[in-house]
């Protein structure tokens, strides 16, 4: 989604932690991934940047996403990024979940000012006849969040995402860094399989060993 819609903050919330207060500027600046552990079953969110500049990595996390959660602040409505990130959405064929935050600071008609903005965007919410799932959430106060939880937990059933830890290890490197002391460091999520230590792993050209 757009910069400053709430986008990590209400990852923040299902989290129980700060991160968001400890960014430079509140903005996210790279893609980083959390798991969770919540009554609906263990999650994995990928958080990306809404920034401007940060376009390739919104859509590199559409690319590895099971599920897309889009965020959109209803008292801004569809701005730049959201409408880029529903192109991308769109583009490919992901699996669409739209969070309308910040309920708590706007009345309730702006719900269905925002869905018609969707709308009008191809994503057509489900309790208009269409198969986009919106739910109204606050990253604020909690509200609607465990109702978002239900609702990505039933997108997950309904497209059978299942997977095998016994498999041969296989996924994406989300982000990489050279961190002193310890050499190349990186981010990676698992579609199948189990990494640990002294597994070898192939990344492109690149080879190595896990330490």
């Amino acid at each position: 989604g757009h910069v400053d819609h709430g986008k990590t903050s209400l990852l923040d919330f299902i989290r129980k932690s700060r991160v968001a207060e400890g960014e430079k500027g509140g903005i996210t600046q790279q893609v980083a991934a959390y798991e969770v552990t919540t009554k609906h079953g263990n999650l994995v969110f990928v958080d990306t940047p809404g920034h401007e500049a940060f376009s390739l990595m919104r859509e590199r996390g559409v690319l590895l996403a099971d599920l897309v959660v889009l965020i959109v602040a209803l008292d801004d409505g569809l701005k730049p990024q959201t409408i880029e990130s529903i192109n991308v959405i769109k583009n490919f064929g992901a699996t669409a979940v739209v969070a309308l935050n910040k309920i708590d600071k706007v009345s309730t008609d702006r719900i269905d000012i925002v869905k018609g903005q969707l709308a009008d965007q191809g994503l057509l919410p489900d309790d208009w006849g269409g198969q986009t799932p919106c739910v109204p959430v606050s990253a604020k106060t909690g509200q609607g969040v465990d109702d978002l939880l239900e609702v990505i937990r039933l997108q997950a059933d309904m497209l059978d995402l299942k997977t095998s830890s016994e498999q041969k290890a296989r996924g994406f490197v989300l982000e990489s860094k050279m961190e002193h002391g310890r050499g190349a460091v990186a981010t990676v999520i698992l579609q199948q399989g189990t990494i640990k230590r002294s597994d070898y792993f192939i990344c492109g050209s690149t080879y190595g060993k896990v330490s």
